[in-house]
């Protein structure tokens, strides 16, 4: 007696990234580049804090009475027409937000959670350095008078948030099933 019998297997749930993202390779390059765009942001935190001597010396390390944002913004590297405004925000506050920035930024992109929120501050960091440093000036050192560093940075992270780019080697997946964050999509 053979009867015509059809097994169903349970398939696998496709991922939000998966659907976006077919290409398991390019899922993984992906990932890297999370990888590579988080630690930019994580660095420059630790950096900053301990004064690891790459682009803080020891001496301006925030834990040592260093002012991370105020530093930049008051010095030779703000120019442009935005360089008052900018001196005028430097305070203590400034550094305070501008480290919580780096470090959840840093954090939340290297982890693949809250991708949209660490894009969104993310991206307003990098247009508000850009804006600091003003590559459009000439004699800046800039290489480029419209794109630099802060513009790939920022669209890195839209790219990343367009992608759903938290899952694959991240706890995206785990992030968008948490009650809040499913109430609340923004936090995705």
């Amino acid at each position: 007696m053979t009867a015509n019998v059809r097994t169903q297997v349970a398939a696998k749930p496709i991922t939000a990234e998966a659907s976006v993202v077919t290409s398991l390779a390019a899922r993984r390059t992906v990932a890297i580049a999370r990888f590579a765009t988080g630690f930019i942001f994580l660095w420059a935190f630790l950096d900053k804090t301990f004064g690891l001597g790459f682009s803080t010396p020891v001496e301006r390390a925030w834990i040592n009475g260093g002012t991370p944002a105020q530093g930049f913004l008051n010095s030779e590297a703000v120019s442009g027409p935005f360089k008052g405004i900018f001196q005028a925000i430097a305070t203590p506050l400034t550094d305070v937000l501008f480290m919580a920035g780096m470090l959840g930024v840093g954090l939340a992109v290297m982890l693949g959670i809250g991708m949209r929120v660490a894009a969104v501050a993310g991206s307003a960091i990098m247009l508000f350095m850009w804006m600091a440093e003003f590559p459009m000036i000439w004699g800046t050192g800039s290489t480029n008078p419209v794109v630099d560093y802060h513009i790939i940075y920022a669209l890195m992270l839209i790219v990343f948030v367009a992608l759903a780019a938290g899952e694959t080697w991240g706890l995206g997946a785990q992030w968008r099933k948490l009650p809040i964050v499913q109430k609340n999509h923004w936090l995705i």
